[in-house]
């Protein structure tokens, strides 16, 4: 199996002046630094397919993503350690990016879909003609986002509550992270079982799925969603980018324009707007797809169309 780089991923204190003018305090759950490849909250949710494939014998894993996947990337590299065959079914026409070139040096098979293929992922029968091509192997879905990916990211309450103490906190009051397919956020509305309000920061427009994916995996309540997109997955402006580089330079944790740093910058927004009250605690969750960030900020100060996949 795949044993994490560090054994507990720190909680660290998030110390911005929006944050100390409004009295709010926030930590960061470093889950980026959980391990080099299998990194961010990814790991939480292969974990359980992994075990699974352990258990069955399975061949190999098959799964879905853009070409600039974190979640594919992830899956390439747990395969690679455990000795498993990996496919990658992706979105659109062949294309070279950092992360295509890393998915085939760790070894992994890519299918181009198109991106017609790929609108049919959620058709049935779907699956079908991979299962016939590739007998045996797992087929997970588009960003783990499965009961077996909401199981894996319970463990993260735990992570948290296990740190408190670095922080001199006792208790805190709910959770603040980035939302793709929505996985992550069920996986800690299941945790904390209403005790605690998790604060879910859209990166796809809202209405595009993670709502009614988390609503079927655990049920409605538990979740207040938060419009992070800035129009559209994977669209960056210069306000985005420049409150990227501002919160690197002064907290001195790495973020992505796709997810953590828009989830961080909707955050300010409702601080700003008085929507948490002073000495609120809050619990940040860095989900990590930093390999993803190559896409956009290779040339910093140029605004890049790329679409990064989930």
């Amino acid at each position: 199996m795949i044993t994490p780089s560090l054994p507990l991923p720190p909680l660290q204190p998030l110390r911005l002046p929006w944050l100390v003018a409004a009295g709010v305090e926030v930590a960061v759950l470093r889950l980026d630094l959980i391990d080099p490849l299998v990194s961010g909250n990814k790991w939480f949710k292969l974990r359980p397919w992994l075990e699974l494939a352990r258990q069955q014998g399975a061949l190999g894993l098959i799964s879905l993503g853009g070409p600039w996947s974190n979640h594919l990337h992830a899956l390439a590299a747990a395969g690679q350690r455990m000795g498993l065959q990996t496919v990658g079914l992706l979105r659109g026409e062949p294309q070279a990016t950092a992360t295509t070139e890393d998915l085939q040096a760790m070894g992994m098979t890519l299918h181009w879909l198109g991106y017609g293929g790929y609108r049919a992922r959620h058709q049935p029968g779907f699956w079908a003609p991979w299962q016939a091509r590739y007998p045996g192997w797992l087929a997970l879905p588009e960003g783990g986002a499965c009961e077996r990916g909401v199981q894996g990211c319970t463990d993260l309450k735990a992570l948290a509550l296990d740190q408190l103490a670095t922080l001199g906190w006792d208790t805190f009051d709910g959770w603040w992270l980035a939302a793709g397919t929505g996985t992550t956020v069920a996986g800690l509305v299941r945790a904390e079982g209403g005790q605690r309000r998790v604060h879910g920061a859209l990166a796809v427009p809202p209405g595009q799925g993670a709502e009614r994916t988390v609503e079927s995996l655990v049920g409605q309540g538990g979740v207040e969603w938060h419009d992070a997109s800035r129009g559209g997955f994977a669209k960056v402006d210069p306000v985005l980018l420049q409150f990227l580089h501002e919160t690197e330079a002064y907290s001195g944790i790495p973020l992505e324009p796709v997810y953590t740093a828009k989830a961080l910058l909707a955050l300010q927004a409702k601080v700003a707007a008085g929507y948490f009250k002073a000495g609120t605690r809050l619990v940040f969750v860095h989900t990590g797809g930093l390999q993803g960030r190559r896409g956009f900020l290779s040339k910093p100060d140029t605004l890049k169309s790329h679409i990064l996949g989930r």
